[in-house]
């Protein structure tokens, strides 16, 4: 059963414009008193007004997209899920991509439906695993691009040089002509600049991030 806060007298509306479309997306539904089932036919303002969750029936509109954009517009705070029968990692994305909170095929077990529509009230991201796998990479390749390149001394280019050859702080310390602890000083100020906890990260990354070009 979902919890007594998530569907207390709460307002989900439901696009489809067959009503038998409406009847069977009503059945998805788990039987809860504290759920009230609204059709809609308009994305105005005192349409959509109050309304916790919005369902859209990808199969009864081709302006999905306009109305994902039309409906954030006028009722940011109500979260919306498109019901389909598209699987399409691609497709599952761009909807996803779009503003949906989250996407079901028609052939959603109740359990399913139950913990998307939890998911998705809580403001989270409900999607087919391959899909959220292939969000979440995405998300962090997009943080690491936006990741800052750190601002390096002359010195510390020097020991990075070095360390990419695989010599030792003893070593580098000859080459340099400084003391090994001025090196190991260094080295751990290059690992907090670049964000990594040990000499082969540190390697790699400055490589990645074109520290030495």
């Amino acid at each position: 059963m979902l919890e007594e806060k998530d569907t207390a007298r709460q307002r989900f509306g439901i696009v489809a414009s067959d009503p038998l479309r409406f009847l069977g997306l009503k059945t998805m539904f788990p039987t809860e008193t504290g759920i009230d089932l609204v059709p809609l036919d308009e994305t105005t303002t005192e349409a959509v007004q109050r309304l916790a969750l919005i369902v859209i029936d990808a199969t009864c509109t081709e302006l999905l997209f306009e109305l994902i954009d039309a409906f954030q517009k006028v009722q940011p705070a109500a979260r919306l899920l498109v019901v389909g029968v598209e699987e399409d990692p691609a497709y599952v994305e761009r909807v996803i991509g779009a503003g949906a909170k989250g996407y079901l095929t028609h052939s959603a077990s109740e359990a399913e439906i139950r913990m998307a529509i939890r998911i998705v009230l809580d403001g989270s991201v409900w999607a087919p695993r391959k899909v959220l796998a292939r969000l979440i990479d995405r998300g962090m390749e997009e943080q690491r691009k936006e990741k800052a390149v750190p601002v390096l001394t002359p010195r510390e280019k020097d020991v990075l040089r070095k360390l990419g050859t695989g010599s030792s702080n003893k070593e580098i310390a000859a080459e340099l002509a400084i003391d090994a602890s001025a090196v190991k000083a260094h080295v751990g100020r290059l690992m907090r600049k670049v964000g990594v906890t040990n000499r082969t990260a540190l390697s790699v990354e400055a490589t990645r991030l074109k520290l030495l070009d």
